[in-house]
């Protein structure tokens, strides 16, 4: 069983599988897999997904760790350039390994042999970009870019002055980015943000291909604010991919809300383990399991291409398909709408 149905991409001219895989895995997140892992994982992919399949990765993975996989496991698979689509954020270059330990995300990558330090501006991305296909390995390349991270580079700024000219220095990278897709030597340039409200602003000044939303549009959150940009940038062609749907785990069982930790006797905490447990009553009621609500919900908007997923279990790709082709019924989402767990207003579910 594969994943066959392919949709346009906004108006880049290129069309997507309802599922796009992360590949942080490939750079060592948390664990370091062996590389028949690695192989076995990206083997998957095309079992579970027609050409050409839809990869997201970074240099910030495993300081181009994960690129380097790539490059290596598809050469190894001997898989054609056309039957994958490489979309590859950029922001960070890879630099000697200078210390014990990699200085940037302490503890979330492990056995790194490289660094890798956060540049923008146009140069530094440009930069970057030569780095991501040099790691790729010659014969394959980035075909769809972005900005990594330039909600976090914002909230970063120490002051109203410091935030002026890090946007700046963003707005400088997408010039560089229209700047390559202008030369052909990408077919699409995006953003990706945990803070949809960043996009938001940037696109103000940004013509963007296409933006990815994480932890933003779930069946958890999905505020009538967004909902409206969302419509406008349909209107507008504007592919939309939507990833962190489970809110990092919390809401398949997991204890971090958006990857930090939740009191469950706080107010916030009150809130989010409440809900999760209405929901999941109501997902036994019916005896659908909460993940499987999570991806439906997180495609149900017409406005939504494709969803981003991220995992090292081939199993768990295979069934991934194996949900999104299954219906749910639809006495599930008016029992949720009734007890105002999801926005009883909401159409397109």
């Amino acid at each position: 069983m594969k994943l066959s149905l392919k949709q346009p991409l906004g108006k880049t001219g290129l069309t997507v599988p309802q599922v796009i895989y992360g590949t942080s895995y490939l750079g060592n997140l948390y664990t370091a897999l062996p590389y028949g892992s690695k192989l076995e994982l990206m083997t998957k992919w095309f079992e579970c997904t027609d050409t050409p399949v839809v990869i997201d990765s970074a240099g910030k993975y495993g300081a181009g760790l994960a690129l380097e996989m790539i490059g290596k496991g598809l050469a190894d698979m001997e898989i054609h350039p056309d039957d994958i689509l490489i979309s590859n954020k950029l922001g960070w270059y890879r630099v000697p390994l200078t210390t014990d330990e990699p200085t940037f995300e302490p503890g979330a990558w492990v056995d790194l042999e490289n660094d890798c330090i956060q540049t923008y501006g146009y140069e530094g991305i440009i930069k970057c970009f030569e780095q991501g296909n040099d790691l790729l390995g010659g014969l394959y390349k980035t075909d769809v870019v972005s900005v990594h991270d330039p909600d976090e580079y914002l909230m970063a700024a120490e002051s109203a002055e410091d935030r002026d000219k890090r946007l700046l220095e963003i707005l400088d990278s997408y010039r560089a980015l229209f700047d390559l897709k202008k030369e052909g030597k990408v077919k699409a340039v995006g953003i990706g943000s945990k803070d949809w409200t960043i996009i938001r602003e940037l696109y103000e000044h940004v013509p963007f291909d296409w933006v990815m939303l994480a932890n933003s549009f779930t069946i958890f959150s999905h505020p009538e604010e967004l909902l409206t940009f969302m419509d406008k940038l349909n209107e507008d062609g504007v592919g939309i991919v939507n990833s962190a749907v489970f809110h990092g785990g919390f809401l398949t069982g997991g204890d971090k809300f958006d990857y930090q930790d939740v009191d469950p006797e706080s107010d916030k905490g009150a809130l989010l383990f409440g809900w999760r447990d209405a929901f999941n009553a109501l997902c036994a009621k019916y005896g659908v399991d909460p993940g499987d609500a999570c991806l439906h919900f997180g495609l149900s908007h017409p406005a939504i291409v494709s969803i981003a997923l991220n995992t090292s279990k081939p199993l768990k790709m295979k069934r991934n398909v194996e949900i999104i082709l299954k219906k749910i019924p639809s006495e599930f989402w008016d029992e949720l709408k009734a007890e105002e767990l999801i926005d009883p207003g909401y159409t397109h579910i």
